[in-house]
């Protein structure tokens, strides 16, 4: 992860690092779609993962170009900031959606943990 939270940079770093898939380089992204840990296990998580899952599905899913945009805003989601005070949990996301190119998300997983939805991205 790159130092500073910007999710624009961060989504640009995936652009950077996409010509290595080329070579068979998997590139894998490490974080959670619901981390409010003060708040995992509450009778709130719930709902709070559950809406902000929601949109993240929708984003990470849609389109190159409507993926980027959403992501690059996604503190403007539905219970954002409620779902990740900080987003360091996100941004490797970010990368990854970068890194996809035009392939779309598909989602690998999708589940409760600890109370809260959680759901996993794959691209390619």
């Amino acid at each position: 992860m790159k130092l500073g939270l910007n999710p624009r940079e961060h989504l640009a770093i995936g652009r950077a690092l996409a010509p290595l898939r080329d070579e068979g380089v998997f590139i894998v992204g490490s974080g959670a779609s619901y981390h409010n840990l003060r708040e995992f296990s509450s009778p709130g998580a719930r709902g709070v993962s559950e809406t902000f899952d929601t949109w993240l599905t929708h984003a990470a899913t849609s389109s190159h170009q409507e993926r980027a945009e959403l992501l690059a805003h996604w503190q403007k989601a539905p219970l954002a900031r409620a779902a990740h005070p900080r987003e360091e949990h996100l941004l490797p996301l970010m990368v990854v959606a970068g890194a996809a190119g035009e392939d779309p998300g598909v989602v690998g997983y999708s589940g409760y943990f600890w109370g809260a939805h959680t759901t996993a991205y794959h691209y390619g």
